[in-house]
């Protein structure tokens, strides 16, 4: 498997040569400011200790705090948070807000700790990075397989480690521990008004665009259902048991439905009766595949799943004219190069899912300032930032007959270079 900060590197040198970037802040750019990696001893349930190993990146705050989810996952490592921090730098500079690239991780199975062992091993990891984070230095949010109240135990061990309240510290908390409505839905809605701006350049009638969307997770279940409520044709949908296509359209709220209920999403089937038994043998709606899906004759795909789904092996395959990644790294650096050969446009994920971040910049904001916002004024707020993003890239790329990812890049360094003294140093 490719190394995740070496891919992240070569994005910088692309867009460092693109823009003739001072050659001071390209070095100040090619490592992190700061790298903790900590032992985080917990009590199991047994009586026995085991010890963990916790990262967190710091890569730059040119802009702002540092900004970036925290993961548990047994395949974390040192480069991948480093990799995925210097791309939390370039999101939130892409979207302007002022906040820094951040990640953190911590290399565990979390569905093989029992609750208790999970609290500890959260307020652990916080008892070792305390000094260096706070709602004015480092303000960390879930990610892989952390969550609300993962985030509220975070909270408030910071809290009673510096005697005081910082309701900032941490985001994508509940909404009841001072977490931001319309945060659930963020992500997708930010994706939904990128997809708007693209139609809009495309000249793309809703009704007469199909689309299909891999994973029906958060992100990717509401991506369908506002997708299909601006009028565009679901012909897709897949969870990580498959998919299904129905040339037709598919319901996503009857999707969600079976995937609930523990269904297969092939042909809506749940246990061994099938919702629309009564079609053809031959007719439109037919199991897939995840990769078959990624390789459907559709307008728009929308990878909402994991990373590394368009590689070199299948892109000559993709039949999509636009790709709309609503996962982080779902195409790899030699697949990319292919796209951009064949003429697909890809609006790239620290564009496309930008929305989730930056509705826990709004959380922040909040916080800091004792506020609450209803979802209307936090959307009121999300779709002009997302439109305007969206057009700088787009202009970007245009004035330098570059791709939309190379646009968003190029105009996210600059952001972070204005911002850098380098007489600092």
């Amino acid at each position: 498997m490719s190394n995740p900060f070496l891919n992240a590197m070569s994005q910088l040198d692309k867009a460092a040569k693109i823009m003739n970037l001072d050659k001071n802040i390209y070095e100040i750019l090619k490592q992190p400011d700061r790298v903790l990696t900590v032992s985080i001893p917990v009590k199991m349930d047994s009586g026995e200790v085991k010890i963990f190993t916790g990262y967190r990146s710091q890569y730059n705050n040119a802009l702002g705090p540092y900004k970036g989810g925290i993961r548990y996952h047994p395949n974390v490592s040192l480069d991948e948070v480093k990799a995925l921090s210097f791309w939390m730098m370039v999101k939130c500079a892409t979207v302007n807000i002022p906040m820094g690239g951040g990640k953190g991780g911590v290399i565990v199975s979390p569905k093989e700790l029992s609750p208790g062992e999970l609290e500890r091993m959260s307020r652990g990891y916080i008892q070792k990075i305390w000094r260096e984070i706070g709602s004015d230095k480092d303000v960390p949010a879930p990610d892989v397989y952390t969550n609300p109240t993962i985030m509220g135990w975070m909270r408030d061990e910071f809290e009673k480690l510096i005697g005081k309240k910082d309701p900032g510290v941490i985001t994508g908390k509940a909404i009841a521990d001072g977490g931001s409505e319309g945060r659930e839905t963020a992500t997708a809605q930010g994706g939904v008004y990128c997809v708007r701006e693209l139609a809009k350049k495309k000249g793309l009638k809703p009704s007469e665009t199909t689309v299909a969307v891999q994973g029906l997770g958060n992100v990717g279940g509401y991506m369908a259902k506002l997708l299909t409520k601006d009028g565009y044709k679901i012909v897709a949908l897949s969870d990580s048991k498959g998919g299904v296509y129905n040339q037709d359209g598919v319901d996503p709220d009857k999707a969600e439905e079976i995937k609930k209920a523990g269904g297969m999403l092939g042909c809506y089937c749940l246990g061994g009766v099938c919702a629309l038994e009564e079609m053809p043998k031959d007719g439109p709606c037919k199991h897939v595949s995840n990769e078959d899906l990624l390789e459907l004759p559709v307008d728009i795909l929308v990878p909402s799943a994991l990373e590394n789904q368009i590689t070199k092996e299948n892109v000559g395959r993709i039949k999509a004219k636009y790709i709309v990644e609503m996962a982080n790294g779902p195409t790899t650096p030699e697949a990319d190069e292919m796209l951009k050969e064949r003429g697909i446009i890809v609006v790239p994920d620290v564009l496309a899912n930008a929305g989730g971040v930056t509705v826990s910049c709004f959380e922040w904001e909040q916080n800091i300032k004792n506020e609450r916002w209803t979802e209307e004024q936090v959307f009121a707020k999300l779709e002009p930032m997302m439109v305007k993003a969206f057009n700088e890239v787009w202009d970007t790329a245009e004035k330098y007959k570059i791709t939309m990812r190379e646009g968003a890049f190029v105009k996210a360094i600059e952001r972070v270079a204005n911002k850098t003294d380098i007489n600092e140093y």
